[in-house]
């Protein structure tokens, strides 16, 4: 006999059992009433599966299970089959047996975020419980224990030979190549563990920024919708940036910032928006940004700040241990920690930033924008500090670069990515260099202000830069959806005023270049840049 349930989301290991059911018969449609006996039947249950099967004996006669409040009542019968398993079905007459939904763990960064502050604090009192053992001893065991120590001083040195070797091993096994640049990195989390991490962390800011999304039908999204799909389109040959589902939510702020998340989830705030002068300068700043997620830079970053955290758990320990009194481990702590951030975390996210600087100009370069305005935008972005008294801080306090030096670096990689740009069969670009405009701009106003302060305020005249937030106060939701600005590349001596292309139709020209199919070699891979 035959007895299957049907369970949803269950999930079931093999296992082989008997289950005795005391079961009460009941009068069904005018069937006699059956007296209750027992029914004994193994169960052997796949691993993953939404049937159990349970086996009787064939020869157990038809029966009417019932039962009470809101559970299910079945009929037992020898002579109905299953089309796969012959013998007995069971005819369900009442509900289906539901189970609890599964339970999945975290993912493994997450798991290491929350026991972080745990490690710190188990490494503080191991510290000092190691200090307050030395200072109880009697100064003859500590003599002695100092004699054992000398004595066994090539086997410790040993074990702490055969420990690094161990550390060694670990971390070469788990190094790993970047996807574009072919650069060998160290990655201890595996690219599923983030994405689920990234999946709660988007739900997290979906949250957070339920009130502050702006509509889909705002202008401003489509814009930010056209040039990421642009980008995945014209990159698709690149399978960590096809394989991902790239959606776009644009946040009503005024922080100039915007971030990717590994699963394709785009957030960028209106202030950058504001902060960008064309469609150019959006798709190098949306590339950037693209670029870490294909790059996987979170988990790279994650996974050498997991190193760094275990070796620093043995530097505090050590501190709190030598540290005559608590005030002083607390200062010692603190160093340490200052340290390490100066030396490790806050440098390699400075080379992170360039990384991703250089990719996402490669990628806005297949997908044919201007790639001469990035430079510019880091030159505007300094500017706007300027204007604004924004706090200036030495590069190496700060975990991206200064504006000047990503200026700089972009400028260097200019000629590259044109050469780039132009096997990808894209439109010619205008003759005229945005970075000779913005840089004549800026000494007219520098001259301009020094006429001011000679002749007073009436005797000079506002100057105008096309590629500054001064210029274009609005941003790009205004500049180019109202088609309101000044040109992209005006002549310096003379203010030509026209109407400038919308991001549609910018992104028509460069729509008609068919972009490149996986594998395939007109359109080349992104290929590092030294």
């Amino acid at each position: 006999m035959l007895l299957p349930f049907f369970i949803k989301n269950s999930r079931f290991c093999s296992l082989s059992a008997h289950l005795t059911l005391n079961v009460q018969v009941c009068k069904q449609a005018g069937r006699p009433v059956k007296k209750a006996h027992s029914v004994s039947c193994p169960i052997s249950c796949p691993r993953t599966t939404d049937w159990v099967h349970f086996r009787a004996t064939p020869r157990a006669p038809p029966l009417w299970f019932c039962s009470n409040g809101r559970t299910a009542c079945f009929q037992i019968s020898p002579k109905t089959t299953l089309p796969l398993h012959p013998g007995p079905v069971l005819a369900q007459c009442g509900h289906l047996f539901h189970t609890s939904a599964p339970v999945r763990a975290p993912p493994a960064p997450l798991i290491w975020l929350l026991l972080k502050p745990l490690q710190k604090i188990m490494a503080i009192i191991l510290g000092r419980s190691i200090r307050k053992w030395w200072v109880a001893l009697p100064a003859n065991r500590r003599q002695l224990l100092r004699e054992w120590v000398r004595q066994r001083r090539w086997h410790l040195a040993a074990g702490a030979g055969v420990a690094m070797v161990i550390v060694a091993l670990f971390l070469l096994t788990h190094l790993d190549e970047s996807p574009v640049t072919g650069r060998t990195r160290l990655l201890l989390f595996s690219r599923e563990n983030y994405m689920e991490l990234a999946a709660m962390t988007s739900e997290a800011y979906m949250e957070e920024f339920a009130e502050l999304l702006v509509p889909v039908t705002d202008p401003r999204h489509q814009v930010v919708e056209q040039v990421v799909q642009h980008l995945a389109q014209r990159n698709k040959d690149i399978p960590e940036v096809s394989e991902v589902t790239w959606s776009i939510h644009v946040v009503q702020s005024p922080d100039v910032n915007a971030f990717v998340l590994p699963n394709g989830k785009v957030f960028i705030f209106t202030g950058m928006l504001d902060a960008v002068a064309d469609v150019h300068q959006l798709t190098i700043v949306l590339g950037h940004e693209m670029a870490h997620a294909l790059l996987g830079h979170s988990a790279e970053q994650a996974s050498l700040s997991h190193v760094v955290d275990l070796l620093s758990l043995i530097l505090l320990t050590a501190i709190w241990a030598v540290c005559p009194r608590d005030s002083l481990a607390l200062l010692g702590q603190w160093v340490q920690g200052k340290l390490s951030q100066l030396m490790f975390s806050r440098p390699f996210s400075r080379k992170l930033e360039a990384e991703a600087d250089q990719v996402g100009l490669q990628l806005a370069a297949k997908a044919c924008a201007d790639v001469r305005a990035g430079p510019v935008f880091w030159q505007q972005m300094e500017v706007r500090d300027q204007l604004t008294g924004e706090p200036t801080f030495p590069e190496w306090l700060s975990t991206h670069p200064s504006h000047r030096n990503r200026f700089a670096q972009l400028d260097r990689l200019i000629p590259q990515a044109l050469e780039l740009r132009e096997s990808c069969v894209c439109p010619a670009l205008p003759p005229i260099d945005p970075r000779v405009v913005f840089s004549k701009s800026v000494r007219v106003l520098l001259e301009n202000a020094k006429h001011q302060e000679r002749e007073g305020p009436e005797g000079a005249r506002e100057p105008r830069l096309p590629h500054s937030p001064v210029s274009l106060p609005t941003g790009l939701s205004t500049a180019l959806l109202t088609q309101s600005a000044l040109l992209h590349y005006p002549n310096v001596d003379q203010e030509i005023k026209g109407p400038v292309p919308s991001v549609a139709s910018a992104l028509a020209v460069t729509a008609s270049v068919p972009a490149p199919a996986e594998g395939e070699g007109p359109h080349p891979m992104v290929q590092s840049i030294s």
